[in-house]
């Protein structure tokens, strides 16, 4: 008897000194993957991350430190801020590497943002990162501040990111990237609704990327909502290049050039592109395409349909085009007003105001639609703006109706979709503030800026023009009414 005693506290023993490596790291149905590709995520953080990071034999695995949702203190992703306290420094500090996770309730799978602030991320963590982002169905957003991110690893993290099904705000801070691939996160296809690519340097030929990303006159990104360029060296050609892709964009809302190195050149260039714009030879051709593309499809099927039936049942030629063509009439009536009808509902009420009136008499409810979208883009979620625009469907706005030919070219009205612009802490002198002022008065009623930030640039502020421009989103800015509204209410109360 002693003896089988004494080999049962071997065993006893063995046992429990395997179990402290396995307690909090793997459960035991993971246990047997044996490799990396094998593992399979549960969706528990702080499992998978260090379990991955053992299959990895990673030496110094990094610390997971998980939040509650009462104890959540994440900062705004993409948000319009008035940088100068939000500024970056640009020489990078590697702090004790910590995936921080806030879970959206208590239960561990919940885990709702992933941030890693001030640390190194090397190829090992980021192939951790990419295989357990999948498996992470509550993700919302993502954050990356100084972490030394490479162009490889954020061409990863961008196909990551089309597999995550909610995952919609990315901020990439603090990461320069030899060959400026951020905006391959705001490609056509891309999902995200709020992007910050602050303190990255940038730069003019960064610019020109993003600036094609958001709109050619052959693609559009659809989808972001909001976009913060702040502290990225972006100067004249920059900004004319961010104007060009926002001239067919008709997604986002927010944008931040706080703190950059624009000029006079550049903003007349954004200014423009708010109010009406003639078209491009290039966009002109487009257009063309368009409305023919509107046009022939169903009469090419048609016409094609009837000469293959005319050759297989010996039918004569002459029957089966006056058919065709009596079809075609009748599909080209019914394609018309098909046409008219989207023609209100697919494009924005604020892009088109002629559309909404003929339509949607909710001039006013466009207005205020866009007020509800600025003040949730202002909240830290950010979630009720991605369930409102989800569910629009944003027409081409060179198939716009409101489109006027005059001397020779075409007039497009200008972007009224975009609601705040930052350009505070730049380089704009008094000579282009006209140029904002006629396009504010051009948009009008029915969408346009509500938030116009210029402080901080080459002109004093008591400046006639720039005193007018205030007073006119004084109006608009529901921010600001809203701190006016509670003013009087204080007022009354006392």
């Amino acid at each position: 008897m002693s003896r089988k005693r004494q080999k049962e506290k071997p065993e006893k023993a063995n046992a429990e000194d395997e179990t402290p490596k396995n307690t909090g790291q793997t459960p035991p149905e993971l246990l047997a993957a044996q490799t990396f590709d094998e593992y399979q995520c549960s969706g528990n953080v702080e499992i998978d991350f260090p379990g991955l990071c053992a299959l990895l034999e990673m030496k110094d695995i990094p610390a997971v430190s998980t939040k509650q949702p009462a104890s959540s203190t994440t900062e705004p992703d993409g948000g319009d801020m008035e940088d100068g306290k939000s500024h970056i420094s640009a020489a990078p500090f590697w702090s004790k590497p910590c995936l921080q996770v806030e879970l959206e309730n208590e239960d561990p799978v919940s885990a709702k943002t992933l941030k890693i602030s001030g640390w190194r991320v090397d190829e090992q963590i980021a192939r951790v990162l990419q295989k357990m982002l999948v498996s992470l169905s509550k993700l919302q957003s993502t954050q990356f501040w100084q972490a030394g991110l490479t162009d490889r690893m954020v061409i990863s993290l961008t196909n990551t990111i089309s597999l995550c099904s909610n995952l919609k705000a990315v901020t990439l801070e603090g990461n320069p990237l030899p060959e400026q691939s951020y905006h391959l996160l705001l490609s056509e296809d891309s999902t995200l609704t709020h992007l910050s690519l602050r303190n990255n340097g940038i730069g003019d030929e960064g610019a020109r990327l993003i600036g094609l990303a958001l709109s050619t006159a052959r693609s559009a990104n659809r989808n972001l909502l909001s976009l913060n360029l702040a502290f990225n060296s972006i100067g004249d050609a920059g900004a004319t290049h961010i104007a060009q892709g926002l001239r067919l964009n008709r997604a986002l809302l927010c944008l931040s050039l706080c703190t950059n190195q624009i000029g006079d050149s550049g903003a007349a260039h954004l200014a423009e592109i708010l109010g009406e714009f003639a078209l491009t030879h290039e966009e002109v051709v487009e257009r063309r395409k368009l409305l023919l593309e509107k046009t022939q499809p169903s009469s090419l099927r048609v016409d094609s349909d009837h000469s293959l039936a005319g050759q297989l049942s010996s039918v004569p030629s002459n029957t089966s085009l006056s058919s065709s063509k009596g079809e075609n009439k009748g599909k080209k009536k019914e394609a018309s007003k098909k046409d008219e009808k989207p023609a209100a509902n697919k494009e924005n009420p604020k892009s088109n105001k002629k559309a909404s009136d003929m339509k949607v008499p909710q001039s006013k409810g466009g207005k205020l639609g866009s007020k509800e979208k600025l003040s949730a883009l202002e909240d830290k979620s950010g979630t009720a703006v991605n369930e409102q625009v989800e569910a629009v469907e944003i027409g081409n706005p060179l198939l716009d109706q409101s489109v006027q030919c005059r001397d020779g070219e075409l007039f497009l009205p200008g972007n009224k979709t975009l609601t705040s612009l930052n350009l505070a802490g730049n380089r704009i002198t008094e000579k282009s503030l006209p140029l904002f002022l006629t396009s504010l008065e051009m948009q009008g009623e029915g969408g346009g800026l509500l938030r116009l930030c210029l402080q901080r640039n080459r002109f004093p502020a008591d400046c006639e023009i720039y005193v007018k421009i205030k007073e006119r989103m004084t109006i608009t800015d529901p921010l600001k009414q809203n701190v006016s509204e509670q003013t009087e209410e204080e007022g009354q109360g006392t």
